[in-house]
């Protein structure tokens, strides 16, 4: 009797194992229609970001001298604010 039950465990755990590989090859296979081939949406949103990225990475330096210009101005408008207030001369 004890046999008998190890046999059918192992055969439930080795129809299981199948079960879940089975099941493994066919999501590998629909994930892979999604964005697994050169020709894939996902391949092309891919491609678009990266050109995006490649055509605004020169923006980023330009950004932090105006953002350093527009402080300046800043400064100087609450200099001349202070001024016109009747502050410091």
């Amino acid at each position: 009797m004890i046999v008998l039950l190890i046999a059918l465990s192992c055969l439930a755990a080795l129809a299981l194992l199948v079960v879940v590989a089975v099941y493994l090859v066919r999501i590998a296979r629909a994930l892979e229609g999604i964005g697994g081939t050169p020709t894939s949406y996902l391949a092309k949103i891919r491609f678009g970001l990266r050109a995006i990225e490649t055509e605004t990475s020169h923006l980023q330096p330009q950004v932090a001298a105006l953002t350093a210009g527009l402080r300046e101005v800043e400064r100087d408008l609450g200099a001349t604010l202070a001024n016109l207030k009747g502050g410091t001369a």
